[in-house]
């Protein structure tokens, strides 16, 4: 969590041999730099796991076999002549518990000091050997602890906003504007530090009013523009939001959602803006809403969103919350080859030899004008307009065209984009008696506990991550699983089950089965695992 005012804070780090893709509740390992460490967490700690602590710094000693006493800060002292040193001695120790040997953490040493000179890195060097020994030397139990040693393989590490930044810059944005409102500045954060190398206009507004409203005015302009902000923020976008929408300009928004209302729990996580996000905006215009499960789907997702929202000149949301956004997840790499890119903008060289007078809201049988860049238009003149207009973008008064344009931009629109809607994906038996349905950043969670119960129950997870409009059932025909299974369950992040009130809306079925979560924390296995036996 981000802890501007201090405080409590932890890091929890889950590794396998095969893929993890959720939280646990239970630990192996407990490194406490604090006491407030030991006293919230200890109860955490596996029977046969183990707490390392420093009982000088904590003043503090602690009795019991899963307890081991590292002085990090004597050490520290001693070897590197610097208190400061005293976590890279507790790194050196976890990795000496694991027996994982310290080669990669004294590359990462390396490059991470590099800048600080030759002494610094070698000092850090010793502190973390002499973790790593003192660990070896005094947990008689560590030996059959031992992790097996990787494989010499590279692998991506990155966290959900990361992915959106990257498939972002994969999709050709050339514009992100936003003012910093946790758990959405990493996205900033990303396309700042990559702004110079890849040509990006980089601007961090006064308030998100101002932010849209650039966003708005770049794609105006010509080239893919971008916005991000958390609920609140979003909150202040709502008006530029209804200007994107009836002016048909094309724009991508990341919307990272923390509980409210109001400031509410700023650091955590929640599902709680799905319908806000679904249902902002005054008047009637088309969207649509992405919701990641897995960083490598926020980068296609974020690369979808761009195409659709040129191809249909229309607002496209990528979705999600703190915990999918601030959390690192490992992956082999990306495929390039799927990334999506089509230029739907129309410029002077497209135009030449038209006698015909450019119309910036043409009728057309998809609802879809031709989308000229002002000032690459030639003679032609673009017009936009925020009240109602005509073909030209001139402000009308009169109800018949009123009336075209509402089904230009809305109901010839959204047929066709309902074709680009991905069906929900099912994993697990392909006719389960149990069903999982989630969204979103529920994903990982789900999936593992389909995984747990798949070897004695048919069950299986639905899950929904191109959000809105749903997907026509022609390939698909999801709503007729769920009503031939025994028990549907939504899982979701917030308290009166946004998601399943949606589908129902949107498909008729109701799922009367829920499993919600709303204390600003990520469901864990054991927790959902608790919910589910419940049911079951």
């Amino acid at each position: 969590m981000s802890r501007i005012r201090g405080g409590h804070n932890f890091y929890q780090v889950r590794f396998s041999d095969r893929k993890v893709m959720a939280s646990r509740e239970i630990v192996d390992i407990l490194l406490a730099l604090d006491l407030n460490t030991v006293e919230i967490h200890k109860n955490s700690v596996k029977e046969e796991g183990f707490i390392l602590y420093d009982s000088e710094s904590m003043k503090k000693k602690f009795e019991g076999p899963q307890f081991i006493d590292i002085p990090f800060r004597k050490i520290a002292l001693d070897v590197g002549k610097n208190s400061v040193m005293a976590n890279t001695v507790a790194t050196g120790a976890v990795l000496g518990l694991l027996d994982l040997g310290l080669d990669v953490l004294n590359n990462i040493l390396r490059m991470t000091f590099k800048g600080k000179g030759e002494e610094i890195i070698e000092k850090n060097i010793a502190c973390a050997e002499a973790g790593y020994n003192y660990a070896r030397s005094n947990c008689p139990r560590c030996e059959a602890f031992g992790a097996p040693e990787p494989e010499a393989r590279k692998l991506l590490l990155i966290d959900g906003v990361q992915a959106i930044g990257m498939g972002a810059l994969a999709s050709g944005c050339k514009f992100y504007s936003a003012y910093p409102m946790s758990p959405s500045t990493g996205i900033l954060n990303y396309l700042a530090s990559r702004a110079e190398e890849y040509g990006l206009v980089i601007e961090q507004a006064e308030d998100e009013i101002s932010a849209i409203n650039m966003a708005i005015g770049a794609s105006f302009t010509g080239v893919r523009s971008m916005t991000g902000t958390s609920g609140g923020g979003f909150s202040l976008m709502v008006e530029g939001l209804s200007l994107a929408g009836i002016t048909e300009t094309p724009l991508v928004l990341a919307e990272m959602q923390r509980p409210g209302p109001a400031t509410g729990l700023p650091t955590r996580t929640e599902q709680g803006d799905l319908l806000f996000v679904l249902h902002a905006g005054h008047g009637e215009f088309p969207r649509v809403i992405f919701e990641p499960g897995t960083p490598e789907q926020a980068f296609y997702l974020t690369n979808k969103a761009f195409e659709l929202a040129e191809k249909y000149q229309i607002p496209v949301f990528i979705q999600s919350d703190q915990y999918l956004g601030e959390s690192e997840w490992t992956f082999e790499n990306f495929d390039l080859g799927r990334l999506i890119y089509n230029d739907y903008r129309i410029r002077e060289k497209d135009l030449e030899g038209t006698t015909e007078e450019y119309k910036r809201y043409r009728y057309t049988d998809t609802g879809v004008s031709p989308l000229a860049i002002p000032g690459e238009a030639g003679k032609h003149l673009v017009v936009a307009d925020s009240d109602e207009h005509d073909e030209e973008g001139h402000i009308i008064e009169d109800s018949e065209t009123r009336i075209k344009m509402v089904q230009k931009r809305l109901l010839k629109k959204l047929p066709l984009i309902k074709k680009e809607i991905e069906a929900p994906l099912l994993y697990g038996d392909p006719s389960p008696e149990v069903v999982l349905v989630g969204h979103g950043s529920t994903y990982g969670v789900i999936r593992e506990i389909v995984d747990i119960y798949s070897k004695d129950r048919k069950i299986a997870m639905m899950h929904f991550s191109q959000i809105y409009p749903f997907s026509e059932r022609d390939r698909f025909d999801y709503t007729e699983l769920l009503k031939n299974a025994d028990l549907v369950i939504s899982v979701e992040n917030n308290a009166t089950g946004q998601f399943a009130k949606l589908m129902r809306t949107e498909t008729g079925f109701e799922i009367t089965h829920q499993i919600l979560k709303y204390d600003g924390r990520p469901f864990t296995i054991e927790n959902l695992k608790e919910e589910l036996n419940a049911y079951l």
